[in-house]
């Protein structure tokens, strides 16, 4: 990947991002409350604590940083997004930025929430 690309993702606003997540799983049949879900999974937010987090606009380097912890069952998010293997991405915070486009797609192709959440 390359670093003005990575730059990038860094500075993009979670809340401009968020919507777009919702919107990609409804158009799919799925829910706010089940993108809430597999992010607060993911970083160890509260609905809560999220949406003060997109109340605050927040970039992703803020977003990530100030999340509670990364779910330890992360690594086992594997697969291509964005043309990348999310488990090869160097940059930690690009990776964790990834993992969520990631259940987020798995989310809105209709995969089980068991699965997706790694259980």
């Amino acid at each position: 990947m390359k670093a003005n690309h990575n730059d990038r993702i860094y500075k993009i606003i979670f809340a401009g991002v968020y919507p777009h997540y919702i919107a990609k799983a409804e158009k799919k049949g799925r829910t706010k409350d089940e993108v809430d879900e597999v992010i607060c999974w993911l970083t160890g937010y509260t609905k809560k604590s999220l949406q003060k987090q997109v109340d605050a606009k927040v970039d992703f380097e803020t977003f990530f940083a100030q999340a509670p912890q990364l779910n330890p069952n992360a690594s086992k998010i594997t697969g291509v997004i964005c043309g990348y293997r999310v488990e090869e991405i160097e940059d930690k915070l690009v990776q964790k930025a990834r993992y969520m486009d990631k259940l987020i797609d798995e989310l809105a192709k209709g995969r089980a929430m068991e699965k997706i959440l790694r259980r």
